[in-house]
């Protein structure tokens, strides 16, 4: 297992009413009345359990996947991510930025740190280490799991507190690369528009990160 501190049979993907962060609770019932057809829930992670790579992002948007119910979909950040998979073969079909577009991954999960979407985008820290054993026990359900993209720096972070690897022997940058025992740490800047508006990250920049992926994949 990832880590040992988390009972055995915890579920992958919180319920659609997880009542453990009460700020996020709120919110989410905010929402509920503001936007009764959005998803309005905890996002579940979306690929397979059987695949070698899983991507992690922050947290749903409040327009994307929080709208949706699936990660990264139904906002800018998105289209970078399933355009940069279809590329490299992680993603099969057309994506159209709704859950119902027949778009599937291939080797390839996505999830997020915090599950549920937060005010301002911004999680608290008490609710990204509430939500963190869901991430364990998604990371422990993908037994040929062997490369995780962290997207920015809060998911570098949250994944290095999971296992346990001290943050000076891992620091996050773009394009870094870390073993992790039976699996390695990609780093990338967030896909977010902000970053690619103001050239923090390119689309080249993302592509590399993926390109290092499908090789260091091939290699095993």
């Amino acid at each position: 297992m990832v880590a040992t501190a988390i009972s055995a049979g915890t579920a992958t993907d919180p319920g659609r009413d997880c009542p453990l962060c009460p700020r996020l609770v709120d919110y989410r019932t905010e929402l509920r009345a503001r936007e009764p057809d959005g998803f309005n829930a905890p996002v579940p992670s979306f690929g397979g359990a059987d695949a070698q790579l899983l991507i992690v992002g922050l947290a749903p948007g409040a327009q994307g996947a929080n709208r949706t119910g699936r990660p990264f979909t139904g906002d800018y950040a998105g289209d970078l991510l399933y355009d940069t998979l279809l590329h490299f073969g992680f993603a099969k079909g057309t994506f159209l930025a709704r859950p119902d577009d027949g778009l599937t991954l291939t080797n390839s999960r996505i999830t997020n740190a915090v599950r549920c979407v937060p005010p301002q985008n911004k999680p608290l820290p008490v609710e990204i280490t509430t939500c963190r054993p869901f991430l364990i026990a998604t990371m422990d359900a993908m037994p040929r799991l062997r490369a995780i993209v962290l997207l920015g720096r809060v998911a570098h972070d949250t994944m290095l507190k999971t296992l346990g690897i001290r943050a000076v022997t891992a620091p996050f940058t773009h394009g870094g690369v870390h073993d992790a025992g039976r699996f390695k740490l990609y780093d990338s800047y967030h896909c977010s528009r902000y970053n690619t508006n103001t050239g923090v990250l390119t689309p080249e920049m993302f592509r590399a990160v993926f390109a290092r992926v499908k090789t260091d994949l091939a290699a095993e």
